[in-house]
């Protein structure tokens, strides 16, 4: 057993990891109801000095303060926004991600949705299923996928990846980010409301957080108009979900695709029965080949920490 640090699990995490940080750590896990946890923290919050979690749980502001000692929060996951990093960068408390190895995964998953909503695919899969081909014959005419122009709001690691496969669908791609990306010849545009008024599709992929909160607000969406659609890969809080449920229901935007909604696992009721609404439940890494390399990253971070109290990955 290593007693270079204690280690304290945030959360349910892939089982490989689960046990690493049980058997080779000693790492205990943070209870699940409010009230175990108030009284766990009261007794050994002093003692943890590394937090493990995931992209859903993170370290929240009261567990953060609630752990005086902590050190570093290995984070299994891109996304670290659940985690006060505000309040870590403060205290000195390192945070590390998986970036990278699950690029590819989350890369095809946005263009999953984004095929699947314009050419209709899992709506036509229900019209089979209900023997509705067979009732009201041939399935509606849907939208083509080639050509497209699309706008990328967030070209970082995943929304480079998903820009170089749309390439293979003839698009026209134009991006949005806070400052110009290097080494990239897309058209920039230099608001998200200036790349939804230039795109029929908009591609979120940016970083969550307290800065991109409702970025994709009621006027972004609008912009797109009832034949645009939108595509979300990225967090639920980027796009303001009650402004998007509107804009669907009154017919102001053609489709979504969504993996990621603003109280996950929960999804508005609205969404469920509209046909231009393909719904997956925050799976966009979600692959055997994926998860495994995440696992190893994450636990990569954990050895390193133990070791000499640094990170392979810290995040900015």
């Amino acid at each position: 057993m290593n007693n270079n640090v204690a280690v304290l699990q945030v959360g349910p995490l892939m089982q490989t990891v689960q046990d690493t940080v049980a058997e080779v750590y000693g790492g205990v896990r943070l209870p699940d109801s409010a009230a175990g946890q108030a009284k766990f923290l009261a007794r050994h919050g002093h003692t943890f000095d590394v937090a493990v979690t995931s992209g859903r749980f993170g370290v929240k502001t009261e567990l953060m303060r609630a752990l005086p000692n902590l050190r570093a929060v290995v984070n299994f996951g891109v996304g670290y926004d659940t985690t006060d990093t505000r309040q870590a960068a403060e205290r000195g408390i390192a945070v590390s991600n998986t970036p990278d190895v699950l690029n590819d995964c989350v890369a095809d998953t946005a263009i999953a949705l984004y095929v699947d909503v314009l050419r209709r695919t899992s709506a036509a899969d229900r019209y089979v299923r209900r023997g509705d081909w067979v009732r009201k014959g041939n399935f509606p005419l849907a939208t083509k996928a080639s050509g497209k122009r699309v706008g990328i709001l967030g070209l970082g690691r995943i929304g480079k990846v998903i820009a170089r496969r749309l390439e293979g669908f003839d698009c026209t791609i134009s991006y949005h980010n806070r400052n110009k990306a290097a080494g990239v010849t897309y058209d920039y545009a230099s608001s998200p409301l200036e790349l939804a008024r230039k795109s029929d599709v908009l591609i979120v992929a940016a970083a969550g957080g307290p800065e991109s909160v409702h970025v994709v607000d009621r006027e972004v969406i609008e912009a797109l108009g009832p034949g645009g659609y939108l595509v979300n890969i990225a967090r639920g809080s980027v796009v303001d979900e009650q402004a998007l449920v509107a804009a669907l229901l009154a017919g102001h935007l053609g489709g979504a695709g969504l993996d990621v909604f603003a109280d996950e696992p929960k999804v508005p009721q609205d969404l469920l029965s509209l046909d231009n609404v393909v719904l997956l439940p925050h799976l966009g890494s979600g692959t055997s080949e994926t998860r495994a390399a995440m696992a190893e990253l994450t636990l990569a971070n954990l050895a390193q920490f133990a070791a000499d109290r640094t990170l392979v990955t810290p995040v900015p």
